[in-house]
């Protein structure tokens, strides 16, 4: 067998092989040997017929499955032996002349390969890492929504300005389809007002776009996905089936402890240091993302490389459960171009930085983890014991592996953008960075 690559530019090849009859000939003969016993033809008993009438039925098909066998293990060691880095898998290329009685019977792969390319991790750029601050609105509204929350709600007749609304979000085209309790003020002024006046069973329609201040609260009141959130623009309906004020809740300690822990907070001003603590850790967290995905689309204008359009657009129609046409691909390749464009940035981002994922490097992060979400549902003190448990089991699960493996990743890598990137830090309240976030 003879077998080579023919480049068509640096990133798209073709892998020629040619095969011949000595390649294939001892293991057709073993299975026509082995089909003679079994094979039926009319006018001959089982296990009688002559071995040239069992070639003539058999020997075509025979040859085909043992040509193909050669073939796939041929190139499945060729790639690993030029040590081919791949997008996709090889394609074989369609030929409807094809001459299986050929000497030589030729068969052409092609191939994407992954480009070479250089990044800068301290290219000079305008990137900005906020520091978010909680101010005294912040604060203060946060306040008033603990003692409304834990204060006693009283039924009402219509909505007002300060109503809480218990309710049902939907929009059949999108899946929507969640009951929440939320009060007037969360939303915009604009949304808000449409609810003023409105009674038990009213429906009232809003735009997703700009519903509320962070359009990350369309995950907690719509449950739509992350994926979703940012620029969703559609209009969903909320079916009011309760309406009530509130009689606020006295700050005392009772309600401190209640929130905290006994002790934990013993006044006013303790309480709105907690909040200011609790909020700006949170905002941090925001901040860190924002960061992010700005180094992700700063390296990604800024690093030039070619990849093999063409022959992903093709692969991509043979892989999946459901086959797509020409058309699909194409939309499909361009929605996903550019995390593939990030994808080999990051790669290459954690090779040129020397970054390394470790099982404890992973355990530590799925126990931060768990122990953030058992203290939002108010598990503040847990054992050890217990949060270990509960990692061992996320940890035997291979997708949440994956997903936390990849938040891993991105925590190593933005802290390497911290320092690479030296982006310019800048203090902002929550509203500012809102509007710098997403332009509102």
């Amino acid at each position: 067998m003879d077998i080579k690559r023919v480049a068509t530019d640096a990133v798209n090849e073709t892998i020629v092989m040619t095969v011949v009859h000595m390649d294939y000939k001892g293991q057709v003969a073993k299975r026509i040997n082995e089909k003679m016993p079994l094979a039926t033809v009319k006018g001959f008993r089982k296990g009688q017929v002559p071995k040239d009438l069992v070639e003539k039925q058999y020997g075509k098909a025979i040859k085909q499955e043992e040509v193909k066998k050669v073939v796939d293990l041929a190139l499945e060691r060729f790639v690993q032996s030029e040590r081919l880095n791949l997008l996709g898998t090889p394609l074989a290329k369609e030929n409807e002349n094809f001459d299986w009685d050929a000497e030589e019977l030729t068969f052409e792969y092609e191939i994407g390969l992954v480009p070479n390319f250089e990044i800068d991790l301290e290219a000079k750029n305008n990137i900005v890492k906020y520091i978010v601050t909680a101010d005294d609105k912040l604060i203060d509204g946060q306040v008033e929504r603990i003692q409304k929350q834990f204060g006693k709600a009283i039924p009402q007749d219509k909505v007002d300005a300060d109503s809480d609304l218990t309710g049902t979000f939907s929009n059949e085209e999108k899946g929507i389809d969640n009951t929440t309790t939320i009060s007037v003020s969360t939303f915009n002024k604009k949304a808000g007002d449409k609810f003023i006046g409105k009674k038990v069973g009213d429906v009232v329609t809003v735009s997703t776009k700009g519903l509320f201040a962070d359009d990350h609260q369309l995950m907690d009141y719509l449950k739509v996905s992350h994926d979703d959130v940012h620029g969703l623009d559609v209009e969903v309906n909320f079916t009011i089936e309760a309406i009530n004020g509130a009689e606020l809740a006295e700050l005392n300690q009772e309600l401190f402890d209640k929130l905290f822990g006994e002790g934990k907070v013993a006044s006013l001003e303790d309480l709105k240091a907690k909040i200011k603590e609790d909020a700006e850790a949170q905002f941090a967290q925001q901040a860190d993302q924002k960061l992010l995905l700005d180094v992700q689309d700063f390296l990604i204008e800024n690093t030039k490389f070619d990849l093999p359009a063409e022959f992903l657009k093709k692969w991509l129609q043979t892989v999946g459960e459901k086959k797509l046409s020409a058309e699909e691909a194409e939309v499909e390749y361009a929605r996903s171009e550019k995390g593939l464009r990030f994808q080999l940035i990051e790669g290459k981002a954690m090779a040129q930085s020397n970054i390394q994922i470790t099982f404890e490097d992973l355990k530590a992060f799925t126990t931060n983890a768990i122990r953030q979400q058992m203290a939002q549902f108010g598990q503040t003190n847990p054992t050890d014991e217990e949060v270990q448990g509960i990692v061992a089991r996320v940890l035997s699960n291979q997708e949440e592996v994956k997903r936390l493996s990849e938040q891993v990743v991105a925590e190593k890598l933005l802290e390497v953008f911290k320092e690479k990137a030296n982006p310019t830090t800048k203090e902002v309240t929550y509203e500012e960075f809102i509007a710098a976030s997403y332009g509102e």
